[in-house]
């Protein structure tokens, strides 16, 4: 008779139920995993009889069968050891195979029978309870599991407290929820000297999610000002939290069970891979613009990256996911962030100090800055030159308004952002509106499209800049608390997309 155990293989964010069917039967001793496992599950044989042979448990002189159901789904990573060893506990009656049955198991096993933790827990319980099971996991995996709340999450400590829990001896309390991280404390806008337009332009981004472009000499200040960037978020919903949070799950990146409310700040260095911008490598793990999901993406040297890894950039930009597609995999992943990028002028960086910039100025500048492609440099909605701070500007007082009232004024936008598109499932702020939507929100009245027909004609917008200046234009509305889009409105959205780079 064959038993029978439940578990989850990851594809992409998803969890795909797995079966796992353990039979006994008479034959030449053996042990065998089938179903197409990689090395860590084949592995599991020796790890799961070494645990029961430390719990005086001896496997029966057979033939022991695992088969990994659907056998066609490529199954990978240690977390299978916990389903093979309730299987075969199962069949060999130790524990009721009935409530093995209605449970979804994952953990990985020590020698000894510990229960180690393993990634992906997050998603396992959403998969368990859109099955009706309940999920067991280790007591380190407990906490992140019971997020999902539609589920009952048993977490144990070793195989021993499982076995002790079926049979009823000791059974194991369910897990509660891990606690809320607030994060670090946010930077503060008002350390920034001067930059009164670069910080217009923050709030803006922040306040519909538009992609912006920095360029300005080094130590103009655009690292600090992205630095502040999530300091004038909103916090994640907890429908946000709970996307980006499965995303972090299976990049192993939660912590003792805690979820964030903060967004996502990712600043990956100018040398990192294709895999590891955009997701890949073995079994095509997320990368760090599926990381940023919900959050911000801020890539600092933006022309030092490699072209091939800003090209990839383009089609996440418009589509808010990314397909990972590899010989072996083909994943899909979320990733609806905000792009903060920032460049110097040139590769110097002070082309617009003539004394101190190098020979081949100005020619460098646009050699430099057309490593950017004109289609992926359309694609940033605001575009900001951050001049140098001069010396004597430092001792001057503070100026302008501080992280929280800039986030007071986002967050009003946002919240009416999210009154706008609540029938709207594919959109969520200004930066997703498109055809027949933009239309309806995004419509200026007459003295600003007489203005922005003018610009479109003599600055040669295309299509795609068109509609992205009217996003803008509509964010800076919601921060005006206007209704309707006007001429104001629209002047300043063609400013910042006519500024250098555009």
């Amino acid at each position: 008779m064959v038993s029978r155990a439940y578990t989850v293989a990851f594809e992409g964010v998803q969890a795909r139920m797995v079966e796992v069917q353990c039979a006994v039967t008479a034959g030449l001793p053996s042990f065998s995993i089938v179903g197409l496992p990689d090395k860590a599950v084949s592995e599991a044989r020796d790890r799961v009889r070494a645990a029961l042979s430390a719990m005086a448990l001896a496997l029966p002189s057979k033939r022991i069968t695992i088969n990994l159901s659907p056998a066609d789904l490529p199954k990978e990573g240690s977390h299978f050891d916990l389903p093979i060893a309730l299987a075969l506990l199962s069949a060999l009656d130790v524990i009721p195979r009935d409530q093995v049955e209605h449970t979804v198991a994952l953990g990985e096993m020590s020698l000894d029978g510990t229960l180690v933790a393993v990634i992906g827990a997050l998603p396992a319980a959403m998969a368990a309870a859109e099955a009706g099971r309940s999920l067991l996991c280790p007591r380190a995996c407990g906490a992140e599991a019971a997020w999902v709340g539609g589920t009952q999450v048993l977490a144990a400590g070793s195989l021993g407290d499982v076995i002790q829990h079926y049979s009823g001896q000791k059974p194991i309390a369910p897990s509660d929820p891990g606690e809320v991280r607030t994060g670090d404390q946010a930077r503060d806008l008002r350390d920034v000297k001067g930059q009164e337009r670069a910080k217009r332009a923050l709030e803006i981004a922040a306040a519909g999610r538009h992609h912006m472009l920095m360029v300005g000499p080094p130590g103009a200040g655009k690292s600090m000002l992205a630095a502040r960037l999530p300091g004038i978020l909103p916090p994640l919903t907890p429908a946000e939290a709970l996307e980006t949070s499965m995303i972090h799950s299976l990049a192993g990146l939660l912590s003792d069970g805690g979820i964030s409310r903060t967004r996502p700040f990712r600043e990956p260095h100018h040398t990192a891979s294709m895999a590891a911008i955009v997701g890949g490598g073995r079994g095509a793990k997320p990368g760090e613009i599926s990381l940023a999901h919900n959050g911000v993406l801020f890539m600092d040297e933006f022309p030092e990256f490699p072209r091939a890894v800003l090209e990839t950039l383009r089609q996440p930009i418009e589509t808010g996911e990314i397909v990972v597609a590899r010989a072996n995999a083909h994943m899909r992943y979320p990733c609806r962030f905000l792009l903060m990028a920032a460049a110097n002028p040139c590769r110097c960086g002070h082309l617009a100090q003539p004394e101190r910039a190098c020979n081949r100025a100005p020619a460098c500048g646009d050699d430099y800055l057309g490593r950017i492609s004109g289609p992926l440099m359309d694609r940033f909605d605001l575009r900001v030159e951050v001049p140098p701070v001069a010396f004597a500007d430092l001792d001057l007082p503070d100026s302008g308004d501080d992280s929280a009232t800039v986030a007071q004024r986002v967050a009003s936008a946002r919240s009416l952002q999210a009154t706008r598109f609540q029938d709207h499932a594919t959109a969520r702020s200004n930066a997703d509106a498109e055809g027949r939507l933009l239309e309806e929100i995004a419509t200026p009245d007459s003295d600003g499209r007489e203005l922005l027909t003018r610009v479109a004609e003599r600055f040669g917008l295309s299509a795609r800049g068109y509609h992205r200046v009217l996003r803008v234009a509509r964010s800076i509305a919601d921060l005006d608390g206007s209704d309707h889009v006007r001429k104001p409105h629209v002047a300043e959205a063609v400013s910042f997309r006519l500024a250098r780079g555009g």
